[in-house]
């Protein structure tokens, strides 16, 4: 099939599209580690469990190359004279922000979820029978005519569509005005490989290296010109034939917890009611959660949209995130996916929601008031899962980890 072009006649249309890149990939990335997270540890047979062990680490690298992803839209976004933004709509999202064809759930690992993930990183012109419960019945945007001044949603059929039509777009941009005007944003914003330890990070400064961050993108998702093997949808693929096979041996196979993402209070954004989590032990845990997944937000939002910061400052915000990820939330949402959500779901286990707020993007640009509350924010999750260790040795070594990303924050303020 076809893929409708993607309009872009100005900086704003890359802007708001980029942004929407943006919230796309945040939303992906949380959907592999929720089902990441759901993947069970014991009582499977040693074939079972030797599988769901390579799902596990097979569904953690796709996620990782999915920050990767963030991390290049923020790139790209910075490139352009744009501020990255880490904000994005919460779970559930049917159609909403993206089109018809995009929707976004928090899923435990299974049949469901190995489909929805299938559906969404299916390469150009591929079609997914199984895939139509994950599709809604809201008609397409209308499509943009040239000379809109004001940017809005458009239509595209897979991700791989939104960033060709973005690389496109970018590359008449360029023609047109010059890329001296286009890439008007400072290479001092961009997130670089030494600084975040990843060789396929680009950093973006001009047309070429804006194409490649973008080819980056397209390659590891959908593959490259149909190429898709090792790519995302490769993966997932040989991960679902792995599950079918196993599940065909036993029916009564089943590799992941029971996992809900309920939510500690209905989300401001979702008018729909959704499910809550009733048991105090499993709120507490999960607000642990959401607390260090705020955290990992601000660091990176803080990096992305620095100012002054020296090198060394630079490299403690990227540790800090990484550690509160791998160190933090990784353990914290994969211990929730063990816990009752509550009696008004029986039989099911809670999971990270993600949960956002009105006001989680809403940072000062200020050095030394970001790093204020950056420290303080950090202590007082690493209080808060001391509060909750006693007999918890998963908290416990939380709260050790999170206690030394704060002592490294606040050493990182104080020695300016």
């Amino acid at each position: 099939m076809s893929e409708p072009p993607i309009v872009i006649e100005h900086r704003e249309h890359v802007w708001y599209l980029l942004a929407q890149a943006s919230q796309l990939e945040h939303m992906i990335m949380c959907q592999y580690l929720f089902a990441e997270f759901s993947l069970k540890a014991e009582g499977l047979t040693g074939e079972q469990q030797a599988a769901v062990d390579r799902w596990r680490q097979e569904l953690h690298g796709i996620a990782v190359q999915e920050m990767l992803h963030l991390a290049l839209v923020a790139n790209l976004m910075s490139a352009i004279g744009a501020a990255p933004t880490f904000g994005r709509p919460n779970f559930p999202q049917s159609c909403g922000p993206f089109p018809p064809s995009i929707q976004m759930r928090l899923l435990p690992f299974g049949e469901a979820a190995l489909t929805h993930f299938l559906f969404l990183e299916r390469p150009e012109g591929m079609q997914r029978e199984d895939a139509a419960g994950f599709i809604s019945c809201d008609p397409p945007p209308e499509p943009v005519v040239s000379g809109e001044i004001f940017p809005r949603a458009q239509e595209f059929a897979t991700v791989g569509h939104l960033y060709r039509g973005i690389r496109d777009g970018l590359t008449a941009l360029a023609a047109r005005v010059g890329e001296a005007q286009v890439f008007c944003g400072s290479p001092k914003a961009q997130a670089t490989p030494e600084l975040f330890h990843w060789p396929e990070m680009v950093a973006v400064t001009d047309l070429k290296s804006a194409c490649a961050a973008l080819d980056e993108i397209i390659e590891q998702g959908e593959g490259a010109q149909g190429d898709w093997q090792e790519a995302h949808y490769g993966r997932f693929l040989k991960i679902w034939e792995e599950y079918t096979t196993l599940r065909a041996a036993d029916p009564d196979f089943e590799p992941a917890h029971p996992a809900l993402g309920a939510f500690t209070r209905q989300p401001f954004d979702v008018q729909a009611p959704q499910p809550l989590i009733g048991d105090p032990g499993t709120l507490a845990l999960a607000e642990l959660c959401n607390l260090a997944y705020e955290a990992i937000l601000w660091l990176l939002t803080r990096f992305f949209t620095h100012t002054d910061e020296s090198e060394e400052e630079l490299d403690a915000l990227v540790n800090a995130a990484i550690t509160m990820m791998a160190g933090v939330l990784r353990p914290l949402g994969t211990e929730l996916t063990r816990r009752p959500v509550g009696p008004a779901h029986p039989g099911r286990t809670a999971g990270p929601a993600f949960e956002m707020y009105y006001l989680m993007d809403n940072v000062v640009p200020w050095r030394e008031a970001a790093w204020t509350v950056l420290a303080e924010r950090l202590q007082e999750i690493a209080g808060r899962c001391a509060a909750h260790a006693s007999g918890e040795p998963v908290i416990a070594a939380c709260a050790q980890r999170a206690a030394a990303v704060a002592d490294s924050i606040e050493a990182a303020r104080r020695a300016t």
